[in-house]
């Protein structure tokens, strides 16, 4: 613990140095419908928390439904005393946000690694299961992979308008892949990537993708899976920043557009043993089908997590590319798991399933448990869609049927932890529900 406190401090007194007219830092945390919370210290008491003053805040922050409100979960909120639960500072995250109008910093922080972290914190529950892995010899390698929107910073009437191409003055609403979309709006585009390296993200390859203004950012692999998912948390919240200074919004909303693709969080994960080699390639790649079997058999079971919102449900079975039932195949990009062409040291799985809006920490979590899963049961997968287009088993579609297939569902609560489950799943009905709440002009068009 000293040892740590004096690197923290270190950090924060560097960071003074470089950076003299920062007067504040925002301590940033992920909650559970992946929107961060914290708190704006001033400079000088972020460094007596560096030293070790306690960090504390509310505990029932991480139960925020997506417009903020809590919801009664349990003895959670409205029965516990809204008690204070320690925070500590995440090493290495304390970086400077150039998308404001002044000069601030932000810091992650986390209940991982506390005394009594949050059983329910995103950022925990994949803190276990990474431990957990570790334990039985087991090092995930990871990379995300994020697509987003570019719309007009002004919307109409509520509803995004397409962004307008700085050229030519006219609206980008053609769907392409043209390179020259990178260099139409390659000034907003470099921003983001300058700006996430400035946060300490790796970002490798740019792509315009097939929607109108959308885009694909891909972040380098790491054998630190809680550090790729902080890089996808992160890269969100710059993101948007970089964009309104520009002029724009954007947006990691699942499905925007009804007549466009939706936006996906792809993550690739392979699988090391202690002495380097990739698990999933021994025994002629039969770990590999072990692995694609478990993360199929628990897919139907983690929908709230990988759809996290009524919108992400649209996106399945979309334009491109979006799976309608949990399915495998080689070098194919239809099915939920794809396997890559790669050497036997590079080979993994990328799951394609996951909106690009849903919690990162969460996604790579149940990802893991997937993989695990199926390496400890040892059972061959489905047949992969090269072999049968028509292989693939179901998986719900709509929230309250998967918030029930999940919550029962004895390995995801016990790799994932049966209190997370219980209270995750309470969230997501209490969001759904709440969404319900509001009759939609069309209800009258059709039904007055």
């Amino acid at each position: 613990m000293k040892s740590q406190a004096s690197t923290l401090l270190a950090e924060v007194r560097t960071f003074r140095q470089n950076h003299p007219d920062v007067r504040y830092v925002d301590l940033i945390a992920l909650d559970i419908p992946g929107h961060f919370y914290g708190k704006r210290y001033p400079i000088e008491i972020l460094e007596k928390v560096a030293a070790g003053s306690p960090l504390k805040l509310p505990q029932n922050a991480v139960l925020l439904g997506v417009q903020g409100g809590l919801f009664k979960i349990g003895d959670y909120c409205f029965h516990d005393g809204d008690p204070d639960a320690n925070r500590r500072l995440v090493p290495g995250t304390l970086k400077p946000v150039s998308w404001e109008s002044q000069p601030l910093g932000q810091m992650l922080i986390t209940s991982d690694g506390t005394e009594a972290p949050i059983e329910f914190e995103p950022r925990e529950v994949l803190a276990k299961v990474l431990e957990r892995l570790h334990h039985k010899g087991i090092h995930p390698v990871v990379a995300f992979e994020l697509e987003f929107y570019l719309f007009d910073k002004k919307l109409d009437n509520g509803l995004p308008q397409f962004a307008r191409d700085p050229l030519s003055d006219d609206t980008d609403d053609q769907p392409n892949l043209h390179i020259e979309r990178l260099s139409r709006f390659s000034e907003v585009l470099d921003d983001m990537a300058q700006t996430a390296k400035d946060q300490g993200i790796d970002i490798t390859v740019i792509t315009a993708e097939l929607g109108p203004g959308q885009f694909e950012i891909n972040f380098g692999h790491l054998d630190d899976g809680m550090r790729a998912a902080d890089w996808a948390a992160l890269f969100c919240r710059s993101t948007r920043g970089v964009a309104l200074k520009h002029g724009y919004r954007a947006s990691f909303m699942a499905k925007p557009y009804l007549q466009f693709p939706g936006s996906g969080m792809h993550v690739h994960v392979s699988l090391y043993d202690g002495a380097g080699n990739n698990m999933l390639a021994a025994h002629q790649q039969q770990p590999l089908r072990h692995a694609v079997a478990g993360c199929l058999e628990l897919l139907p079971h983690c929908m709230p997590i990988f759809s996290p919102n009524h919108n992400a449900f649209r996106r399945l079975g979309g334009t491109v590319n979006a799976a309608t039932r949990a399915c495998w195949g080689f070098e194919d990009r239809d099915a939920c798991v794809r396997i890559p062409d790669s050497d036997p040291r590079n080979l993994r799985i990328e799951h394609r399933l996951a909106s690009a809006d849903a919690n990162p920490y969460l996604v790579l979590a149940a990802i893991l448990v997937g993989l695990e899963h199926g390496l400890e049961a040892g059972r061959e997968p489905i047949a992969p869609l090269n072999e049968d287009r028509s292989s693939g088993t179901d998986f719900p579609v709509e929230m309250l049927d998967a918030v029930r297939a999940m919550q029962h569902q004895p390995v995801v609560r016990d790799k994932l932890g049966a209190e997370f489950v219980d209270v995750y799943c309470e969230n997501k009905r209490q969001d759904h529900l709440a969404f319900q709440q509001e009759i939609h002009a069309r209800e009258y068009r059709w039904f007055l």
